[in-house]
């Protein structure tokens, strides 16, 4: 399986892993499975950190690695995907991450219950 984690589902994997579903903790550690952090996260936790919103590791794309996660770049379809999304979510950060998921054939692993009204696979976090 290839999976995308969330935002949120990348920082509590990371600081709080307990409020990950048992389920999704399973897939997530599974070696057989492919897991991926997506710029636009890293991004969003510059944004909301810097806000003072949030407190998060300083080096993210380290902390992808020493996870074993994979890295997911921005690209210019992506983008162009996302921005042709009907408008059920106005985050623009989630709607990449659900562009991303559509055009890399992922799973989302998301507590977000407004990531359903997409044809997207998804994953409860």
């Amino acid at each position: 399986m290839r999976l995308l984690l969330d935002t949120h589902t990348f920082l509590w994997w990371v600081s709080d892993w307990e409020r990950i579903s048992e389920s999704a903790r399973a897939a997530i550690a599974d070696p057989g499975n492919e897991v991926f952090v997506s710029a636009v996260s890293g991004w969003e936790i510059g944004i909301k950190k810097a806000e003072g919103r949030l407190v998060a590791p300083d080096n993210l794309a380290a902390v992808v690695e020493e996870k074993r996660f994979e890295h997911l770049p921005l690209t210019f379809a992506h983008a162009e995907r996302a921005a042709a999304l009907p408008p059920h979510h106005t985050d623009p950060f989630d709607r990449v991450l659900i562009a991303q998921a559509q055009a890399e054939g992922l799973v989302l692993v998301t507590r977000d219950s407004r990531m359903a009204d997409y044809e997207v696979a998804t994953m409860g976090a």
